[in-house]
């Protein structure tokens, strides 16, 4: 497996906002499988869409089936300041885990990626909640980015 077009360079890997509006300068987007996780309502956000009073739900990276995203190449040179940027973003209240996995981009190369995957063990951690419980999280969440 290689680490695509630079040894030094940093992929990370989108599925949901960071797909629209990553935030950050990279050299090339790809599209791209990530293996072993799919997209979940599985987190209460107390930020983004809701509050620790009053929690929303949120789309996180659980354990299992695949995820279709993107995959976005920053060089090496930016790499320490997309990771500060993505902590800070993805990690308000520390609900994600930091995890650097293997990612099959749809031109065949295969990279390894920064991607936050949901922590079973946070109290935001959802997991499967019945649907009724569901939508009514996700009708009532309003915070930060709505």
């Amino acid at each position: 497996m290689s680490n695509g077009d630079k040894a030094a360079d940093l992929w990370v890997f989108g599925y949901g906002s960071l797909i629209w509006r990553p935030g950050f300068a990279f050299e090339e987007s790809v599209a791209a499988r990530l293996h072993g996780y799919h997209r979940s309502l599985c987190v209460f956000s107390h930020v983004h869409r809701g509050t620790p009073e009053r929690p929303g739900l949120v789309l996180g990276l659980d354990r299992g089936g695949v995820c279709r995203g993107l995959a976005f190449r920053v060089a090496a040179s930016q790499a320490e300041e997309t990771v500060a940027y993505l902590r800070a973003r993805e990690q308000a209240t520390s609900v994600y885990l930091e995890r650097h996995v293997s990612l099959r981009l749809d031109d065949r190369r295969q990279v390894r990626g920064l991607v936050y995957v949901a922590d079973r063990k946070h109290l935001q951690y959802a997991g499967k909640l019945p649907p009724a419980e569901l939508l009514k999280l996700v009708r009532q969440g309003r915070g930060q980015s709505g």
